[in-house]
């Protein structure tokens, strides 16, 4: 049976999840996991409750972009490995988002 023709305007046919090497997948994760960071670090030097919340993503998200280079130079060029860089840099902003949303309506009950 033959298979359909690419189309690079669906999303498992991009070409950063079929052919790249998984070095734009470290730098764009390093400048989130940085950027989280700082945003992150200063929460967590302020204390701002809830307590700990802040630490926590941090520390995640510095093991998140370390398993992103784990992944990158641990497993054979192949979609796996794209996608496995792809679901890590997910889970950073996810994380960082949730962590930050977390904060702030922490702060929000408090001063109101």
């Amino acid at each position: 049976m033959a298979q359909p023709p690419e189309d690079p305007t669906r999303m498992r046919d991009q070409p950063a999840l079929t052919t790249s090497q998984g070095r734009s997948w470290l730098i764009l994760g390093g400048l989130l996991a940085l950027i989280s960071l700082a945003v992150l670090v200063p929460m967590a030097v302020l204390k701002m409750p809830p307590m700990g919340v802040a630490a926590t993503a941090a520390v995640v998200v510095a093991v998140l972009y370390g398993c992103m280079i784990i992944v990158r130079f641990a497993t054979p060029p192949s979609r796996l490995r794209l996608g496995l860089l792809a679901v890590d840099m997910l889970a950073i902003a996810f994380v960082a988002v949730f962590a930050v949303l977390l904060v702030a309506e922490r702060a929000a009950q408090s001063l109101g």
